[in-house]
């Protein structure tokens, strides 16, 4: 059986190729069968592979249908069994995840920019890393000539 996206279905709808559609429960989803004009069969697909897009309730289903302009189909729930039914992924989960993380880079960002900026606005002067690491070593020196007088 071939596979149909929601834009096909919609353009075969309109120009009249459709002649049915079922919502056929299998395991714990729904899929919705296409009967075409042709004689073809086809399984609405996701949108970007041929894979079937499953519903997990029917209502979703006829909802998408009716949006395409399909009201008139059969239903056959045979084969459904709602024990068999897969845990559904929450995309409004994942989306207040992304915006969470987004809000906190930016945040980020904002204290970044804020820190590059007091240092380029700090009125002390600049000293080259050569120069503070020969304070440094020459620090370290008098520390180490200090101590070995006292011992």
């Amino acid at each position: 059986m071939r596979s149909m996206t929601l834009e096909q279905l919609r353009t075969a709808s309109e120009a009249g190729g459709v002649s049915g559609v079922t919502l056929k429960g299998q395991g714990g989803a729904f899929l919705v069968q296409i009967a075409t004009r042709n004689g073809s069969g086809a399984v609405l697909a996701k949108a970007r592979s041929s894979e079937p897009r499953r519903f997990g309730n029917p209502a979703t289903a006829l909802n998408v249908l009716r949006d395409v302009g399909i009201t008139v189909g059969q239903f056959d729930a045979s084969e459904w069994n709602p024990a068999e039914r897969e845990p559904v992924e929450r995309s409004g989960d994942n989306r207040a995840q992304a915006l969470r993380k987004a809000h906190e880079a930016a945040a980020y960002n904002e204290w970044l920019a804020a820190e590059i900026q007091e240092a380029i606005d700090d009125p002390r002067p600049s000293i080259p890393h050569d120069e503070v690491m020969l304070r440094m070593d020459a620090r370290i020196a008098r520390h180490k000539a200090a101590g070995a007088k006292r011992a």
